[in-house]
């Protein structure tokens, strides 16, 4: 079985640590990972190229010893772990969670100069190989990872205002008015009945008119809650596989 280092490098040494209980709850030894900070290289050179590449494999870049002892230098760390080649895809993608650093974007902030053909590796993490035949060509291929994140779709606001709108009703008014009654009068008889006193009679007239008075009440409940609801989205996307082609010539006699 061939085995890869792949190698991360991170801002905090809390993160480096949370990423590697991430490896161990995902069934890695711990005796296949570490984590180097300023307390292991403390008796070290944390910019010099020789040390990375005795930990890491001669195939170390320059600019990438470079970003880990910055990284180390400002309190960060450098997480290594041994696993298989054919897990190496698995366990970058769980290290991935944890925000490493891009060793390419951190090289050029501290004036690092990538290389072209460096720029072609899959950052962060970086695979290193540990053991390989020579004559051996590794296949490799990418995965796609989606995850979730939450975002703000809106807000939703219930104000109570007052309005006011015109109404009418109608009603019915009665009135009662005094009426004056003339009647002749030609019998013989009343002249009789003559009174020349003086008097006076009096009606009260009245009429109704329309009193407006209101009452209020309770017509309706409005209330603002959330209500959840799960939908499936289908993500697209493409990802790159290495494949071998084998080409038989056959040999020329003379």
């Amino acid at each position: 079985m061939a085995w890869e280092k792949v190698v991360t490098a991170y801002d905090s040494v809390d993160k480096a640590k949370n990423a590697m209980k991430v490896l161990q709850n995902a069934g890695y030894d711990a005796s296949d990972l570490s984590i180097i900070d300023r307390t292991a290289l403390k008796s070290h050179e944390t910019d010099h190229v020789g040390l990375w590449r005795r930990l890491f494999g001669e195939n170390v870049w320059d600019h990438e010893a470079a970003v880990y002892g910055n990284t180390i230098d400002k309190g960060g760390a450098v997480l290594a772990a041994r696993v298989p080649d054919d897990q190496v895809a698995r366990v970058m993608s769980l290290l991935d969670v944890h925000q490493p650093l891009d060793v390419h974007a951190a090289a050029a902030k501290i004036g690092e100069k990538v290389p072209v053909e460096a720029k072609a590796l899959v950052t962060p993490p970086i695979a290193k190989t540990e053991a390989k035949d020579p004559e051996t060509l590794r296949l490799a291929e990418e995965q796609l990872n989606v995850g979730k994140r939450l975002f703000e779709t809106g807000t939703t606001r219930i104000r109570r205002f007052v309005t006011e709108r015109p109404v009418e009703e109608q009603v019915s008014l009665h009135e009662e008015h005094a009426e004056v009654v003339r009647k002749a009068i030609s019998e013989p008889s009343y002249v009789a009945d003559i009174d020349w006193s003086d008097k006076a009679y009096e009606v009260t007239e009245t009429a109704e008119q329309a009193v407006v008075s209101k009452s209020a009440r309770v017509v309706e409940e409005v209330t603002l809650r959330k209500s959840g609801s799960d939908r499936v989205e289908t993500v697209k996307d493409t990802v790159r596989r290495q494949q071998v082609e084998v080409e038989k010539s056959p040999s020329k006699t003379p």
